[in-house]
Order: structure tokens, then sequence, then C-alpha cells
């Protein structure tokens, strides 16, 4: 249980870091007012849940995970480019649409992947499903 347990916090906090990094990416380049309200919403949402998700990996000994580099690299070329394309609002809630629904997917793969994985972890997975498809029907207007 702890080995299911410690992989599926260290997925789940290196997701919270490249989403709460995406959010504070995009922050700079929206313009509207009720959008930058929304993503400084979720970025203290995520960073909620990532205190927990630390909390939980230092009662078990452990540092956690960072995002690996070459997703960080890639998600920095893409922004950028879809910012030098885009409307910057649009840009952004498509950008975060994108990272939410493939934190979503990756999510619901390592929950099964790692199924004796404690139920209080499993379900602070499960918060973060929740905060990542909350943010997906937010964005929804800026598309």
């Amino acid at each position: 249980m702890d080995d299911d347990t410690i992989k599926l916090l260290r997925e789940c906090n290196a997701g919270i870091k490249m989403g709460v990094s995406s959010l504070e990416d995009v922050m700079e380049h929206v313009t509207d007012n009720n959008l930058s309200r929304l993503l400084q919403k979720s970025i203290e949402t995520h960073s909620r849940l990532g205190n927990t998700t630390h909390g939980y990996l230092i009662s078990f000994h452990d540092e956690g995970k960072e995002p690996p580099t070459m997703a960080k690299m890639m998600s920095w070329v893409k922004s950028n480019i879809k910012f030098s394309e885009d409307e910057p609002n649009r840009a952004a809630a498509e950008l975060l649409t994108d990272g939410c629904n493939m934190g979503v997917k990756s999510l619901y793969r390592y929950l099964h992947q790692y199924p004796n994985a404690d139920k209080k972890v499993k379900k602070l997975a499960e918060d973060v499903i929740e905060a990542e498809e909350t943010l997906i029907k937010e964005l929804q207007d800026y598309l």
C-alpha cells in the first residue's frame, strides 16, 4: 500500500507543480480582469492541493517529484507560439484547457496504475481531477 501511495502522491505533486507553473506563466499574457481572477483562484486551489500533497509526502519521508524537464520545455515553447499567433485570453484558455485535459487523463491513469494507494490519497487525486475539470468548464467562455 505504501509504495502505491507514495507513487500516486509523487505524480499528483509533479502534476500540481506543472499546473501552477502553467497558470502563472499565462497570467502575464491575460488582459481580461475576470479571466485573471479566475486563474488566480485556480492558482490558490492548486497551491492548497499541492500543500496537502506535500504534507502527505513529508509524512512518508519523501521529497516528491518535479515535473519532467522536457514537459516544462514543451509547455513553454507551445505557450510562446500560441501567444504570438492568437488573442491572449483565448490563447490562455486554450493552453490551460489542453493542460487540464492532459492532467485529468494522467491522474485517472495513475489512479488505475496504483490501485492499492491509501484512500485519503486517492481522494486527494480525485480532488485534483475535480479542480481541473472545474477550470476546464470555467474557461469555456474564453475559447
